[in-house]
């Protein structure tokens, strides 16, 4: 970390607590946190990036969790056996993400995205705790087993696979699938990325591809930044979260398109 220059580290501060505030109350963080981290660190090898992201962001999504946890109405073990399923999944997405070309996958994403965005915003009841339309049905057995094999297995695969967006699309999944509203599918997702990332932590220290000691300081910004954005999101409620839901959704096309056409 000493050969790192000082304005580059207080950056990349500001911008783990910028990732940890996003992913706290709508997932996506690491739209800010990863490419700051490749900006920042442009000739450390690619591994070690991913590693230090996923040292990083594992502090702030717990830091969430906890908030979330003692004050949203989080079924606990429903969420513990979504993010198991979930780390099954990614272990499973990241075996096979060497065979897949991520040039495919982008403008299949961005399709998916931006489906999802016309929803939410032609759907105002969409993830509020207060609707009555009909959206609040009860959640029965197969709803509960859908979301564990569906939203924990299939969205844990795409996190191992590709990974961008995994903790909005948690979100969405989660609203539809339990018709939670979007404050308590939020919480949700923090327990089942919590999840995710331990496993994809695990394997990166293991291997030896995480910068300990930038990680720990970011990691201070980062978890400042998702308990100020998980309180936030359990005090303005959901309104506030599908504003910054659309937001993010938005700004997840425009780096995928980026990718894709541009980079």
């Amino acid at each position: 970390m000493s050969d790192i220059a000082l304005t580059t580290l207080v950056v990349l501060c500001l911008a783990a607590g910028a990732a940890g505030w996003v992913d706290a109350v709508v997932g996506g963080g690491g739209l800010i946190l990863l490419p700051a981290l490749l900006l920042g660190l442009p000739h450390v090898p690619a591994a070690h990036v991913l590693g230090t992201n996923k040292a990083v962001a594992i502090v702030g999504t717990s830091g969430a969790a906890v908030a979330y946890v003692r004050k949203a109405p989080v079924r606990l073990w429903t969420a513990l056996r979504i993010g198991l399923a979930a780390l099954a999944g990614s272990m499973t997405g990241a075996f096979f993400a060497a065979g897949i070309s991520s040039e495919v996958l982008r403008p299949v994403i961005m399709v998916a995205l931006l489906a999802v965005a016309a929803f939410v915003m032609l759907r105002p009841s969409f993830g509020r705790a207060d609707a009555d339309d009909g959206t609040r049905q009860r959640v029965t057995r197969a709803r509960t087993v859908t979301a564990i094999l569906l939203v924990g297995g299939g969205i844990g695969f795409y996190d191992g696979l590709f990974g961008p967006g995994t903790g909005t699309f948690l979100v969405l999944a989660l609203t539809a699938v339990l018709h939670l509203d979007l404050v308590t599918a939020s919480a949700t997702a923090k327990i089942v990325n919590v999840c995710t990332n331990v496993g994809a932590l695990a394997m990166f220290a293991y291997q030896g591809h995480v910068m300990w000691g930038l990680a720990a300081l970011m990691a201070v910004f980062n978890l400042a930044g998702g308990l100020i954005g998980a309180r936030m999101a359990l005090s303005r409620g959901s309104g506030f979260v599908r504003v910054v839901l659309l937001v993010v959704v938005f700004s997840l096309v425009a780096k995928l398109a980026f990718d894709q056409w541009v980079a």
